[in-house]
């Protein structure tokens, strides 16, 4: 029997392509071409399921319930662009030749389509094909207005419907309402993907390095590091290994990430006030643990190795920020807390129970 599901629907689409193959040759457009859908298709792994590559375009979707923080799906667009635009300009630098395909590399560039809804998954002769209107909108939306009416060559266009499901309106976006012959209108707001690299390249980017660290912990988990991720993002899902209730206070700009505040309630009175100082999905994060009513800190680097393709090391780097005191003193205070109040109520080694868990891999 056929079941209705319902989930995101997500396409990247390589800009500039039917013209950049046009205009080149053919070998080397293929080549580079296909490197930079394949970095595209390995990123989206991470999360989805790939269903199929569509020339220049790769269509992927994952269930409802298997995305269960809405900022998932933000962080993975934007860390997929961020690789792409790593892997156009790495292609760029490292050839001599001068073909037309070598040069007109910049000339490409990626745009998303995220809209969340209903379809099937229908066996058509061996082969697995979704079906349903909401595909239909999802491919319809490559073609739009956005832009002709901003200019943006890079772009993520997330429709009502889906930013409704995630929970998320980010500050920002820029409202478009396009319409089809029988699907009628639908309303999606759009992110401008250059301005986004910019501010993420041009983030101070903050961090414990491991000379600075006055505490290191360190453990190997198995998933991959966007599942590993989850469980030191997800409120929920970080509940299951502290001891503690994580309360979202402020977002920057709707947005988890550097400038967000949390709230870490331990028992009945006591909250740390946890300040995101910088994010990179999947690599690293940073934050500042702050007790109310005191100026001393701890800031804690997070990061995420990956080692082979089923295996992440995790490193948790502590650093005490006491103002106007020694070196030696700030480690005494690091240590200190550690040992009261936060290595008691963390079980990080519980972690890997939590993962072989059925359903710890959402």
């Amino acid at each position: 029997m056929i079941e209705t599901q319902h989930g995101y629907l997500l396409l990247a689409d390589i800009s500039g392509y039917t013209s950049y193959v046009a205009s080149t040759e053919l070998t080397h457009s293929q080549e580079i071409l296909s490197e930079l859908l394949e970095l595209i298709v390995s990123s989206f792994r991470r999360r989805m399921t790939i269903h199929k590559l569509e020339g220049d375009a790769v269509f992927a979707y994952i269930t409802a319930e298997k995305l269960e923080r809405g900022e998932a799906l933000f962080e993975l667009i934007e860390s997929t662009y961020v690789a792409f635009r790593s892997k156009r300009e790495a292609a760029q630098r490292r050839t001599t030749c001068t073909c037309n395909a070598c040069r007109n590399i910049p000339n490409l560039d990626l745009k998303f389509i995220a809209h969340y809804g209903e379809y099937v998954v229908q066996d058509v002769m061996g082969a697995r094909e979704l079906v349903g209107s909401d595909v239909n909108i999802v491919h319809r939306l490559l073609k739009n207005h956005i832009a002709e009416s901003t200019g943006w060559k890079a772009y993520a266009l997330l429709t009502e419907g889906c930013l409704h499901r995630l929970g998320l309106h980010p500050d920002g976006l820029h409202e478009e309402i396009e319409s089809y012959e029988h699907l009628g209108e639908v309303r999606a707001w759009s992110m401008d993907l250059h301005a986004r690299y910019r501010e993420l390249m041009d983030a101070r980017h903050v961090v414990v390095a491991p000379e600075e660290a006055h505490y290191t912990i360190e453990y190997d988990y198995n998933a991959p590091p966007e599942i590993v991720w989850e469980w030191f993002n997800d409120p929920h899902k970080r509940s299951q290994w502290m001891t503690s209730e994580i309360v979202p206070i402020l977002r920057a700009r709707g947005r988890s990430g550097a400038g967000a505040r949390n709230h870490c309630v331990h028992g009945k009175n006591q909250i740390i006030i946890e300040d995101i100082l910088d994010m990179r999905p999947y690599q690293y994060f940073t934050v500042s643990h702050t007790p109310p009513g005191v100026p001393t800190s701890l800031w804690q680097t997070y990061s995420f190795e990956p080692l082979g393709s089923n295996k992440t090391r995790f490193c948790l780097r502590f650093q005490a920020h006491v103002p106007y005191v020694p070196e030696w003193l700030k480690r005494r205070f690091c240590l200190f807390v550690l040992r009261t109040q936060v290595l008691p109520l963390w079980k990080l080694e519980s972690i890997n129970d939590l993962l072989a868990q059925p359903d710890a891999r959402k």
